[in-house]
């Protein structure tokens, strides 16, 4: 069984971790804040406290203050943004400052921005050496796809500060790399908390917490459930002496979990559909196309972030137009003229020209209306059709995911969906 994650925590100030978002950008609405999200995510996976999250704008006082204000109630303060060689890029200068701690230039950085330079042989400029300078004493976080890195600093006892570029991508390569186990070597103290997550597909979180009342009043794990977009996970949190100890206390109330609902669990922590359906192609030995209209692509695009899905995944086809569905799919006229696009019969004829078309095992197809426009009565905005075509199974079915969605969440619902039901379509075939 996978062991759940841990953290070791200050049993003296057991206030948790704070988020920092800086930069005037996220105040003024120009872009969404994607950041608190997802490291909120983490924590919870890693069994972190969480209690506050603050956007502040590129103000050094503003910043200073905000700073002072988590020293003197946190434990962790975590933030994103200000970090690189621009004038506003003020985060690291405002923590030093922060704590009267001088700024030292480190040579591994240097280094390291060097040999990122498009050009080896060019100097670094002032601005750009900027990105070397941290507080004295302060461990490095290393960025491995940007320029500016990071900081693991405790300036104060009981106090840890981490922070962050603002860009998603280098944040979460940094976290998986490096910080997630700093976090869990955080503090020395006896007392750990470990938590673990498993994931739903399938199923509402509302029916998901009526099958479980009993489990959600559970003081020691608790178990709470969230949800997002075509997804539902509960989360077991469980505190002990060491991490044998909250184990055996997560154990049982995940396998109750999973004996209550079955199939609908399909993975734990970062686990997802499209990595299932790959691992389970990929012990059969089978490959997989797609042929997908309303989704625009959604489908392969989630298997092929996969590294080495071409072991399973051989193309597809975006069959938006009619005339397309007809000429590389092979779907006759007749069949689009009689039942419209959006039908059983349309979405099984697509899944078996592409899978006759890539020479695979396995076939899944789509269409759909997933608007603002172009529903009808018969046919409302949110409607779209299905079909999986594998070496013994030829499954079509409909789903209604009502018009009051926008588009994109018509679309991220059919492709979870479509893997959902392809999942179990493998694991039931035999």
């Amino acid at each position: 069984m996978k062991k759940s994650k841990e953290i070791t925590i200050n049993k003296k100030n057991q206030f948790g971790a704070e988020i920092l978002c800086i930069g005037s950008e996220i105040l003024l609405g120009n872009i969404v804040n994607t950041n608190s999200q997802w490291i909120a995510e983490q924590l919870a996976i890693l069994g972190v406290p969480h209690f506050r999250q603050t956007v502040i704008g590129d103000n050094p006082d503003r910043l200073k203050e905000a700073i002072l204000e988590a020293s003197n109630r946190s434990e962790i303060l975590i933030t994103t943004g200000g970090l690189g060689p621009t004038p506003d890029d003020i985060t690291t200068k405002v923590i030093a400052d922060t704590f009267k701690t001088p700024l030292e230039q480190r040579n591994d950085i240097l280094i390291d921005l060097k040999n990122k330079l498009k050009n080896k042989n060019t100097e670094l400029s002032e601005s750009q050496k900027k990105q070397s300078l941290v507080p004295k004493g302060a461990k490095i976080i290393n960025n491995y796809s940007g320029t500016a890195p990071g900081i693991y600093w405790s300036p104060k006892k009981n106090f840890t500060i981490l922070t962050f570029p603002g860009v998603p991508s280098e944040l979460k390569e940094m976290w998986a790399k490096e910080a997630s186990e700093l976090l869990i070597s955080n503090n020395s103290s006896k007392e750990v908390i470990s938590s673990k997550v498993l994931n739903f597909a399938g199923i509402s979180e509302s029916l998901l917490a009526d099958k479980i009342p009993h489990l959600l009043k559970s003081n020691n794990p608790t178990v709470a459930t969230y949800a997002s977009t075509g997804a539902v996970k509960i989360r077991i949190t469980a505190k002990g002496q060491n991490s044998k100890e909250t184990n055996k206390l997560i154990e049982p109330i995940e396998k109750e979990l999973t004996q209550i609902t079955g199939l609908k669990c399909f993975g734990v922590d970062n686990e997802t559909l499209e990595r299932i359906v790959f691992k389970l192609l990929l012990k059969r030995k089978e490959t997989i196309a797609v042929a997908e209209s309303c989704t625009g692509g959604g489908i392969g695009s989630k298997l092929t972030k996969i590294p080495g899905s071409s072991k399973v995944f051989h193309g597809g086809v975006i069959a938006y137009n009619n005339s397309i569905k007809q000429r590389l799919l092979g779907v006759p006229e007749e069949i689009i003229n009689t039942h419209g696009a959006v039908s059983k019969p349309v979405v099984e004829s697509m899944a078996r020209g592409v899978q006759m078309k890539f020479k695979v095992n396995w076939a899944i197809s789509v269409s759909g209306i997933a608007g603002p426009t172009g529903g009808s009565k018969l046919k409302p905005v949110g409607l779209v059709n299905f079909c999986i075509k594998g070496p013994k199974t030829l499954i079509t079915w409909e789903e209604n995911f009502g018009s009051n969605k926008t588009r994109e969440d018509i679309q991220k619902l059919s492709v979870l969906n479509a893997l959902d039901r392809l999942r179990l379509s493998i694991i039931t075939v035999d």
